[in-house]
């Protein structure tokens, strides 16, 4: 018998198999990647504590004004990269540890990798 398998299902093994390794604490917060078909999230996390830092996604006021000029999700997920840099740098986070969510570092998760050091992140 042939038995299907949910690719979000999947998605979530690697990505608890990845959270086993990577973890933030309040000197070296976690940079969490979520991507959906339309959009793309990321957070600064500090495990230790368990609350989130900064935020961005490609829903923000900020990005949402200049996503119609933009061609595609590569370069909106680069926008909302230096975007979270940006916000981190307010906060004095400089370090992080990236987490790529289950997703491969390809695509729109390495364009959102690629934005925040563009910002200043580095991991």
């Amino acid at each position: 018998m042939i038995t299907l398998r949910s690719r979000n299902k999947e998605r979530d093994k690697r990505h608890l198999r990845i959270r086993k390794k990577v973890i933030g604490n309040s000197g070296r917060p976690r940079l969490c990647v979520f991507r959906s078909l339309e959009h793309i999230y990321a957070q600064i996390i500090d495990d230790s504590r368990g609350e989130t830092l900064v935020s961005a996604s490609s829903l923000d006021k900020d990005v949402k004004e200049k996503v119609k000029e933009l061609e595609g999700k590569k370069e909106v997920a680069k926008m909302v990269g230096n975007l979270i840099a940006r916000r981190a740098a307010e906060k004095n986070i400089t370090l992080v540890v990236f987490d790529r969510g289950g997703y491969k570092y390809h695509g729109r998760v390495k364009n959102l990798g690629d934005g925040a050091r563009e910002g200043g992140l580095i991991f």
